[in-house]
């Protein structure tokens, strides 16, 4: 007697790989729904009163000014134009505060946990003082109590290259040239061929046991390059312009206003405070048996920390630093309070002129969902590289 095993078939609303993605489909589906039905009122709404909901008006002449722009801007362009400068002005404050803060916060975390007591004590009240005062009073504070009380731009205070007034700061900075271009290109090559000279001095190393000094080699190399290709060229990729002051004004240079001053260094120091604390707590979490390890094998304390407990902690660090980039760029929206003309700082000028108030705001939700969306994205890359490969 033959017997047959048939395959029992899960009915679908007993499939766990199944309902799950149905329940989700059908949350999205409502989601969208509801978004839909309110997107449609807010349409019927504007028509009753005589609204059109549109983006053509950003063709139309802007008409007002813009103090710091990064691009070329005049008041004969679009309204498109002037909110791209907005942009620009956002990623500018939002990219060098991320780098000072959190070099700033790094430093001031691993200050905090340090064996100097006056070290130690100055990093925690540098942490508690900034960290517990509202963002916005700072701004004020730097805006209106340290730039502007500064002497004029004809008696600028000078240190060095660099010079202070009540406009703002002018420092030695470099500009492109014609041969920028050609330097990049080559510059590409060199570290091409430096990071291949790397590698196979790395397995070199690795397969015969002989110190092959794959990093200084590497370095060496691109050093060597750059050096023959401004013999050839002439001058290097960057061109230094270094700031002088003629009586009435500073020449040369670059110009930092008062406002960006202002917003840069608070959204620095105010967020260096959290990311001190998240260096602080990251470390911490490192187990206690690898501290012990490293001062059993004579490890000082800056070595220990620098190949053993830093590297360690940064797998638990990166997820935290993460939430506070996404804040300091959501905070920049506050350098509209002191004239700094950032994308919110702009929009609410065009929302003035041309009453398309729903179509600014949502290019403003868009602007910052891309900056935050590409931020987590970068940061969770970068957090995949540093996590312990598990066997």
């Amino acid at each position: 007697m033959q017997t047959q095993n048939k395959k029992v078939s899960t009915p679908i609303w007993r499939n766990k790989k199944v309902v799950p993605v149905i329940l989700q489909a059908v949350f999205v589906l409502l989601v969208g729904i509801v978004f839909w039905i309110l997107i449609q009122n807010t349409l019927t709404g504007l028509e009753r009163i005589g609204i059109r909901f549109g983006f053509d008006f950003l063709n139309a002449r802007s008409g007002f000014n813009i103090n710091e722009a990064m691009i070329a801007y005049s008041t004969s362009d679009p309204y498109y134009r002037a909110l791209l400068v907005g942009i620009v002005s956002t990623l500018r404050v939002s990219f060098f505060g991320i780098i000072l803060a959190t070099v700033i916060g790094v430093g001031v975390g691993v200050a905090k946990m340090s064996d100097n007591w006056l070290l130690s004590k100055v990093a925690s009240i540098y942490i508690d003082v900034f960290r517990n005062t509202p963002l916005l009073l700072q701004i004020f504070i730097l805006n209106f109590a340290v730039f502007l009380p500064l002497p004029r731009i004809q008696e600028a205070v000078s240190f060095g290259p660099f010079y202070l007034s009540n406009r703002g700061a002018v420092i030695p900075w470099a500009r492109v040239h014609d041969a920028t271009a050609l330097w990049l290109l080559l510059l590409l090559v060199f570290m091409a061929a430096a990071l291949f000279l790397f590698k196979y001095l790395m397995r070199l190393e690795m397969e015969g046991g002989q110190h092959r000094y794959p990093f200084l080699s590497a370095l060496g190399l691109l050093v060597l390059l750059s050096g023959l290709t401004y013999l050839l060229v002439g001058r290097g990729p960057l061109e230094p312009t270094i700031p002088s002051h003629t009586g009435a004004a500073v020449a040369g240079g670059l110009s930092l206003t008062t406002p960006f001053l202002s917003v840069l260094l608070a959204l620095t120091i105010f967020t260096s405070t959290y990311i001190a604390e998240i260096v602080r707590g990251g470390v911490q979490a490192v187990p206690k048996g690898q501290v012990e390890a490293t001062k059993a094998l004579g490890f000082k304390s800056r070595t220990a920390m620098r190949l053993v407990i830093f590297p360690q902690a940064i797998r638990i660090i990166i997820p935290q630093m993460t939430s506070q980039y996404l804040n300091l760029i959501k905070n920049s929206s506050l350098a509209m309070a002191v004239g700094y003309q950032e994308i919110v700082g702009v929009g609410n000028t065009v929302i003035n002129q041309s009453g398309r108030t729903l179509e600014v705001i949502a290019i403003m939700i868009a602007v910052y969902l891309f900056f935050s969306l590409t931020t987590s994205l970068f940061m969770n890359y970068f957090n995949k590289k540093f996590q312990l490969v598990e066997r």
